[in-house]
C-alpha cells in the first residue's frame, strides 16, 4: 500500500524548477489590478470637474468594476480551469492593457461607466488565474504560504504605488494619464509571461454551461444593484423586482450546480467550515472598508487641501502595514492559530475604523497616518491567511473556480462597501444647507461643490465651501461607524468559524 501512494504524494510535492521567477510574473498582473483599483479614487475630482457626473454617476464610475468583475469571476475562474489558467491571464491582461486606454479617453460619464464595466469583464480573468497558477506551482505548504504571502504583499503594494505614482501624474497631466500606467505593466507581464508561466488546467473539465455563467452574471448583479438602489434612493417596485430576479437566479444557478455532472463551481465546498469562514471574512473586510477608502481621497484633497501627489503619501501606511503583515501572516498562522490571527486583524481594522469618526479638517496626520497603518497590518494578516485556507482546502483540479470565489468575495464587498457605506456619506452630504444661491450643482458631490463656488462671490463660496466639507466630513464619520461594527461583527464570527482551522 505504501508503494502505492508514493507517487501520488510526490507529484503533490514536487518543486517545480523556476517557480519562483513565474511568480514575480503572477505579481505583475496583481499589480495591474491594484493600481487600477487606487488610482481611480485620486483620479475622481478631477473626473468630476472635467466629466461633470451627478453624484449618482460618480457612484457608478467607481463601483460599476466591481459589479461586473464579482458577476463574472467564477465564470472566468472556472473557464481558466478548462482552457488554461496561462491562456486565460495573458488574453486577459492584453484586454485589460487596452481597455485602459479607453478609459483614459472617456469623454461623458456614460462612457466612462462603460468602459469600466468592460475593463471589469477583462479584470475578472486575472485574479483567480493568479491564485489558481499559485496553487499548481507551490505544493509544498508553507512554501504555498509565503507565495501567497508575497501575492498579497504585492497587492498592498500596487495600493500604495497606486496613489503615489497617480498623484504625480495627476499634477503634471490629465487625469486619464492615471489609467494609461496599466500598459507598461501589462506589456512585461505579456512578453515574460508567454516564456516563464506553465500552463495548467483541469485534465478531466467538462464542457462550460453558459446558462451558469449566465445565471451567476444575473444573479450577482441583479442583488447588488437592487441593494445599491435601495440604499441611495429607498425601496420602490423596480428595485425589489430587480433584487427578487437577482436571488432567483441565483437560487436557480446553486440548484442547476448541484445537478450539473461537471459544475461551473463545487458549491459543496461551501460545507467546508473553513472554506465559507474564510469567504465571509473577506466579503465582511472590504465591505466594511471600502467605502471609507473610496471616500478617502476626497477628503485628503478636498476637505484638508492636500495636493493629489501628497494624498498619494499619505495613504502609503496602509500599503506598507499591508506588505509587512502578508509576509509573516503565514508563520504567524502557523505559530499561534488561523482564527486568532484572522479575527485579530479584523478586530485591530474595527478599532482603526472606529478611530476614524473622528477625523475633521484640521485633524493632525498622525492620527490619520496611525489609524491607516493599524488598517493595513490588520487586513494584510486577515487576507494572507484566508486566501491560503481557501487555496490549501481543495484540489488543485479546482484550484481556479475556489480562487474565483475567493476574489468574488472580495468584489462583491467592494461593491456593496461602496454602495451602502458611500450612500451613507451621499445621503448626509446632499442635505447640507448652504448660503442662499448655492447652486444645485454643489448637493451632487462635493467635487461640483469646488467647482461651483468658482463662479460665486468669494463670501459666498467660502460659507458654501464650509456647509459642504462640514457635510461630507459627517457623512465619513458615519460610514467609518458603520464600516467598524461591520469589521468587528466579521472578527467574532472568523473566531467562531475558523475554530480549529491549520494551515
Amino acid at each position: 500500500m505504501t508503494s502505492t501512494l508514493r507517487p501520488a504524494y510526490a507529484a503533490e510535492t514536487e518543486r517545480r524548477p523556476g517557480r519562483w521567477l513565474a511568480l514575480c510574473v503572477l505579481v505583475l498582473a496583481v499589480l495591474l489590478v491594484a493600481v487600477d483599483a487606487t488610482v481611480l479614487g485620486l483620479a475622481t475630482p478631477y473626473i468630476s470637474e472635467d466629466l461633470k457626473p451627478s453624484g449618482t454617476q460618480l457612484l457608478w464610475i467607481g463601483d460599476v468594476y466591481s459589479f461586473v468583475i464579482a458577476g463574472l469571476l467564477v465564470s472566468m475562474g472556472s473557464l481558466g480551469d478548462r482552457i488554461g489558467r496561462k491562456r486565460i491571464l495573458l488574453v486577459g491582461s492584453a484586454a485589460f492593457g487596452a481597455l485602459s486606454v479607453l478609459n483614459a479617453y472617456a469623454t461623458t460619464p456614460e462612457m466612462m461607466i462603460a468602459a469600466r464595466a468592460l475593463l471589469g469583464v477583462a479584470g475578472a480573468t486575472l485574479m483567480p488565474a493568479t491564485l489558481a497558477l499559485i496553487r499548481n506551482l507551490f505544493h509544498d505548504p508553507r512554501e504555498r504560504s509565503l507565495a501567497v504571502g508575497i501575492w498579497g504583499a504585492t497587492a498592498s503594494a500596487g495600493m500604495a504605488v497606486g496613489p503615489i505614482a497617480g498623484g504625480f501624474l495627476l499634477e503634471h497631466f490629465w487625469w486619464g494619464s492615471v489609467f494609461l500606467i496599466n500598459l507598461p505593466v501589462m506589456a512585461v507581464l505579456v512578453l515574460v509571461g508567454v516564456r516563464l508561466l506553465p500552463e495548467s488546467r483541469d485534465p478531466d473539465p467538462g464542457p462550460w454551461d453558459l446558462t451558469s455563467v449566465l445565471l451567476s452574471l444575473v444573479g450577482v448583479i441583479g442583488v447588488v444593484y437592487a441593494i445599491k438602489e435601495a440604499a441611495a434612493h429607498g425601496f420602490t417596485w423596480a428595485v425589489l423586482g430587480t433584487g427578487l430576479l437577482g436571488a432567483a437566479a441565483l437560487y436557480r444557478f446553486v440548484h442547476r450546480q448541484l445537478t450539473l455532472p461537471a459544475p461551473l463551481l463545487d458549491v459543496r465546498l461551501f460545507r467546508d467550515r473553513g472554506f465559507s469562514g474564510a469567504v465571509l471574512a473577506d466579503l465582511l473586510t472590504v465591505l466594511g472598508m471600502s467605502g471609507l477608502v473610496f471616500f478617502l481621497s476626497q477628503f485628503l484633497q478636498l476637505v484638508q487641501g492636500r495636493h493629489p501627489f501628497e494624498a498619494g503619501l499619505a495613504e502609503l501606511p496602509a500599503a506598507v502595514g499591508a506588505v509587512a503583515a502578508g509576509l509573516v501572516a503565514g508563520r504567524a498562522a502557523r505559530r499561534f492559530s488561523v482564527r486568532a490571527v484572522v479575527s485579530g486583524g479584523l478586530a485591530a481594522v474595527g478599532v482603526a475604523l472606529a478611530a476614524l469618526t473622528t477625523l475633521s479638517a484640521s485633524t493632525g496626520y498622525p492620527l490619520l497616518g496611525t489609524a491607516l497603518l493599524v488598517v493595513g497590518v490588520g487586513a494584510g494578516f486577515s487576507f494572507t491567511v484566508t486566501a491560503d485556507v481557501i487555496l490549501a482546502g481543495v484540489p488543485k483540479e479546482q484550484a481556479g473556480a475556489a480562487s474565483a470565489v475567493s476574489e468574488t468575495a472580495y468584489e462583491l464587498g467592494a461593491a456593496l462597501g461602496i454602495a451602502l457605506l458611500g450612500s451613507i456619506v451621499t445621503a448626509a452630504y446632499r442635505g447640507f444647507t448652504g448660503p442662499a444661491g448655492t447652486p444645485s450643482q454643489a448637493h451632487e458631490s462635493l467635487g461640483g461643490a469646488v467647482q461651483a463656488a468658482q463662479g460665486l462671490p468669494a463670501r459666498t463660496a467660502e460659507e458654501m465651501l464650509t456647509a459642504a466639507q462640514d457635510a461630507f466630513v459627517h457623512g465619513l464619520h458615519l460610514a467609518s461607524g458603520a464600516g467598524a461594527a461591520v469589521l468587528l461583527a466579521a472578527a467574532g464570527a472568523a473566531w467562531v468559524l475558523l475554530k480549529g482551522q491549520r494551515l
